[in-house]
């Protein structure tokens, strides 16, 4: 499986209880996969995967495997605190059809976690029984723990570690990363405001939550950058850099779900304790992706 181009951070439909949306994951994957998105990312943070039990993440991957052609990619969000739970998740993922999985680093006890030595042991376990291959998260604005360039390339020599999400990182790390791990380790930027320069540095493309709301946006940076349009790159990266802060620095899960339903996808609520956006946020979102359709 290569690993490049654009990829949906998916957001999780629920109906007014709270429930999984079925039919609604389904028209979103159907809806993503008429555009050139290279896949998806399911049960990660604009999923709300931490407000979701294993069963349901399962779902969603079973799912997604049911909606989407061949040739798009299901990358499994399988987070946990340990390894034994994390293992049998990328299993039970596998068994319906992802194709591969991504962790973050555990951090409930960040404490254990900040040297090298816990954060390869960690993602060593994990990729010796996952049978797909394992994507590293890094996303120290969340976790509180960040992998060093040089803990990752020691990552990399493993057969059955493929790639990195960079998220909230400084864009020169791709750089590094790229020069220490090597062509072939795959690096996704996760970072919206920074997705040109990302893949100008040395990404081989991103997972956005943003890309939930307005793939094509996202793909026309992706698509400017393989083309080397310059100009016309810069002018989509101009046109993504509001909206992609509404939709997830400042109104987070809630605001995406909201332009997710401007644009003829299924946001509805999100999960609680989540409120909806307000009347005010609302229309501000409205307002930035008038022109960025789905």
């Amino acid at each position: 499986m290569k690993i490049q181009g654009i990829y949906v951070a998916a957001a999780t439909p629920f109906d007014h209880t709270g429930a999984i949306y079925r039919t609604k994951v389904q028209h979103n994957f159907e809806k993503w996969s008429r555009t050139d998105i290279a896949g998806f990312l399911v049960g990660a943070h604009a999923g709300e995967g931490p407000l979701l039990s294993h069963d349901e993440k399962v779902e969603v991957v079973a799912l997604a495997a049911k909606s989407v052609p061949e040739g798009k990619a299901i990358l499994f969000d399988v987070s946990c605190e340990g390894v034994r739970l994390a293992a049998d998740l990328a299993k039970r993922g596998a068994a319906v059809g992802a194709h591969a999985v991504v962790s973050l680093v555990p951090h409930e006890y960040r404490g254990m976690m900040y040297g090298p030595e816990a954060q390869m042991l960690y993602f060593r376990a994990l990729a010796d029984q996952s049978p797909i291959p394992v994507l590293i998260h890094n996303a120290p604005l969340t976790t509180g723990v960040d992998l060093s360039p040089e803990t990752v390339a020691k990552l990399a020599a493993h057969p059955n570690i493929r790639g990195i999400i960079e998220t909230g990182t400084p864009v020169g790390r791709i750089a590094h990363l790229r020069a220490v791990c090597g062509k072939g380790f795959a690096i996704l930027a996760g970072t919206e405001g920074q997705l040109l320069e990302s893949l100008r540095t040395g990404a081989n493309g991103a997972a956005l939550a943003f890309a939930s709301a307005a793939p094509y946006a996202a793909i026309a940076v992706w698509e400017a950058n393989r083309t080397r349009e310059e100009e016309a790159g810069v002018d989509w990266q101009g046109r993504i850099a509001h909206p992609s802060i509404l939709v997830t620095d400042l109104y987070g899960v809630a605001g995406l779900k909201h332009a997710m339903d401007l644009n003829g996808y299924y946001g509805g609520p999100p999960r609680l304790p989540f409120p909806p956006v307000s009347l005010e946020a609302r229309n501000e979102i409205e307002d930035a992706f008038r022109d960025l359709k789905g």
